[in-house]
């Protein structure tokens, strides 16, 4: 066998040779190095495929005659500033076809510069996707005017010697590609330039010998005019979406009006706001990379997609909300039509696959103005109650939500929703296909574990593109639930809609105020057993992940998931947390109080969605230094902004401070003058020695924690203690070392 492959070896060798003699006198030194490379990556080959063979040969196998045999060895290449994945593939025939091998290879990691121009020569070396992913990605470890810069600079010196050679001709067409792709997937990169000279330097440098690139250079300079034009006439060009118009007339809200109109049509109107805001939405504002970086100074455009979905989400929530608490007077029973209202409200949302709107809902039902209700929950309809049980159960935090991300799966591309027949049949038109509205948490938090979990660069500086491709098959999931929604069809219900639009907005102590107004406080009950949120997490940044590239995104399996299942696997906290939002107070639109999961009354069992068992770091086997992810933020009087801080079991108080307020932006040398603070249920509170050991000091009852001055005023009903207390007053949970806790 060893002598077959030495004899290919050699007529492979041969055949080179062949060609460089047959060139003469215009070969030099670059065809010399050419096929000295070819030369040795044909050897690999070789050598690779037959350790592959001899590894199937000794395997207990016996049908290896009829059941042809896919064998690939896995390997890495360095090469001018770039790291190779290279496949390497024998494909093994019957007992009269030859056995073949194919090579592939795509780029691991890479220098700035070497990635840009691999968009160049990514089709020759068959990294089809690369294109794709990094136009879906960049932004993440660079910017538009750096890679313009790299391109042009490329244009400015092309390869090949004349313009009809093969190899300008080849190159000519994959910057047609790349610019093509680039303006028609992403053509705000160029409109957000703001100075025309890039686009001007750029347009002449584009191929001169095709109708393609004759149209690419009209679009350019047309962006180039309209760029020139906005900074003539900057007054001309301001953003007209930036009028804010005045709060709602309080004195004029009717909250039980929202009983006269059907449930199937407030469902309808909200599922049109949603799908409307989601087909909008820009992918890759959701990298984790970026949402987290939205407050800095300097970044309060950014994400903007994602901001509006989020102020979507606050605005339904708060809707139920002062449907059900504004008027103080009214009866139990009521009190109980209106819970029963948004029951029916949320169930329509299901059968429109309007997950956004539904969640929204079922949070603002569970959060605790509204949960603690217990009279009306007792007269409220034990049918109504079940049927939201049971769309409590969708979002379950189990196996990191996996019935959410079933149901995307089954329904994501579906024309209707898979509930029982008496659903679609009368609130559903089978006449229109439906889209799916997926609540954006999910993608959020799947995104922002993968930026905490994964290195931005190797240990070598290089930039690690794989990371991308694990965040491309995320967003590649958003694609395509968009793509399902751009042909919807709805009509627009005004009178729903100056209701909706009537709606005050409720901060979290008002909610709370009326809540009490309603129904006394009364003592607690016995508590259940506090939930801990983040135990012990393995050190996730050097897993190893197999390479698996699909083309078909409707399979929500892939290596992502395994990543994001694995980082999951001790953890239990919802989604929700990605949607955070700078809660100062807007000039039109705040968030309203806090909506989370929340345990039930005693009128009904308790929500799937909040999690029965306590899990405890005993569970874990085989982890690294213990460790808990908390939410801390500052005492400020004009919102509230919370970072998440990774605490491990030997940080001291001084440590957790200065890197909370290095998180807010504070300088960290002031770390003396500040106390820390553990936010617990009933309003009470946990002050932190000042020397003390955060991980143990804390409670497992709460991760929330409050920063203030040393001195400053404690808020009004708290009350500090130093024992665990149980979780009665539900938190939104958060996962991931930069998700921060959404006030809603």
């Amino acid at each position: 066998m060893s002598e077959i492959r030495g004899n290919t070896v050699r007529k492979e060798f041969k055949t080179l040779r062949r060609e460089q003699q047959q060139k003469g006198s215009r070969g030099n030194e670059n065809s010399i190095s050419t096929c000295i490379l070819k030369i040795s990556r044909k050897l690999k080959d070789y050598y690779l495929s037959g350790l592959a063979k001899a590894k199937a040969e000794s395997s207990p196998m016996k049908t290896t005659w009829y059941c042809p045999l896919d064998l690939s060895t896995v390997v890495e290449e360095e090469e001018d500033g770039v790291i190779y994945t290279v496949v390497v593939k024998q494909q093994h025939g019957g007992p009269t076809s030859p056995s073949t091998v194919s090579r592939s290879q795509c780029v691991k990691a890479g220098t700035e510069e070497k990635l840009v121009l691999h968009l160049l020569h990514s089709f020759t070396m068959g990294d089809s996707s690369f294109i794709t992913i990094f136009l879906s990605t960049y932004r993440s470890f660079t910017s538009t005017k750096r890679v313009l810069d790299i391109l042009t600079d490329r244009l400015e010196n092309p390869p090949g010697g004349s313009e009809k050679s093969q190899m300008r001709q080849s190159f000519n067409k994959a910057v047609c590609t790349v610019f093509r792709t680039w303006l028609t997937e992403y053509p705000e990169d160029f409109k957000g330039l703001g100075d025309p000279s890039r686009l001007l330097r750029l347009a002449p440098l584009l191929p001169q010998d095709s109708s393609s690139a004759a149209d690419l250079r009209a679009q350019l300079l047309r962006i180039a005019e309209e760029l020139s034009e906005k900074a003539l006439l900057p007054d001309a060009h301001k953003d007209q979406t930036a009028f804010t118009s005045p709060p709602p007339d309080a004195s004029k809200f009717e909250p039980t009006s929202i009983l006269g109109f059907p449930a199937a049509i407030i469902a309808e109107q909200l599922t049109k706001i949603e799908t409307e805001l989601f087909v909008r939405l820009v992918p890759y504002h959701c990298l984790g990379s970026l949402w987290s970086q939205r407050d800095k100074k300097g970044r309060e455009g950014v994400c903007w997609s994602v901001r509006a979905t989020v102020r979507q989400f606050n605005k339904l929530a708060n809707a139920v909300l002062a449907s059900c608490l504004w008027q103080t007077k009214l009866r139990s029973q009521q009190r109980a039509r209106l819970l029963e209202k948004w029951i029916s409200v949320a169930e329509e949302c299901r059968a429109r696959k309007n997950f956004s709107s539904l969640y929204a809902i079922v949070s603002a039902l569970q959060s605790n103005p509204i949960h603690r209700l217990r009279k009306t929950w007792q007269d409220t309809d034990r049918e109504a109650v079940r049927r939201y049980e049971e769309l409590s159960e969708i979002f379950s935090e189990k196996d990191n939500y996996s019935h959410s991300r079933e149901l995307l799966k089954e329904e994501g591309t579906s024309k209707f929703a898979n509930t029982d027949n008496r659903l679609n049949n009368r609130h559903v038109n089978k006449s229109n296909a439906q889209g799916t509205v997926p609540y954006l948490g999910i993608f959020l938090t799947d995104l922002t574990m993968l930026d905490t979990a994964v290195k931005d660069r190797l240990d070598n500086g290089y930039i690690n593109f794989d990371k991308r491709r694990r965040e491309f098959e995320v967003l590649a999931q958003i694609r395509l639930l968009q793509s399902s929604c751009k042909n919807c069809v709805f009509t627009s219900d005004e009178a729903f809609m100056q209701w909706y639009h009537s709606v005050p907005t409720l901060t979290e102590e008002e909610s709370y105020r009326l809540s009490n107004e309603i129904e006394a406080c009364e003592p607690s009950p016995r508590g259940v057993p506090p939930t801990v949120v983040i135990t012990q997490c393995p050190n996730l940044s050097t897993s190893r992940i197999s390479l698996a590239d699909s083309d078909n995104h409707a399979d929500f399996h892939s290596p992502v998931n395994n990543l994001l299942s694995k980082l999951t696997k001790h953890m239990r906290s919802p989604s929700v947390s990605c949607l955070d939002v700078d809660t100062s107070p807007p000039t039109n639109e705040s968030t309203p109080a806090v909506l989370t999961p929340s345990t039930p009354t005693k009128s009904h069992r308790r929500s799937a969605s909040c999690g029965n068992n306590p899990i405890t770091t005993n569970n874990i086997q085989g982890s690294a230094a213990d460790m808990r992810i908390i939410r801390i933020r500052m005492d400020l009087h004009d919102g509230n902004l919370y970072r998440s801080i990774l605490v491990t079991s030997n940080d001291k108080t001084p440590t957790v401070i200065s890197s909370a307020l290095e998180k807010h932006n504070q300088d960290p040398k002031q770390a003396s003058r500040y106390e820390l603070t553990q936010l617990l249920p009933e309003g009470k509170e946990l002050v932190i020695p000042a020397t003390g050991n955060v991980f143990y000091a804390m409670t497992s009852s709460s991760v929330d924690f409050l920063l203030r001055k040393k001195g400053g005023n404690m808020p009004i009903g708290s009350q500090p203690i130093s024992t665990e207390t149980s979780a009665t007053f539900p938190r939104i949970k958060a996962k991931g070392r930069r998700l921060v806790r959404t006030l809603f």
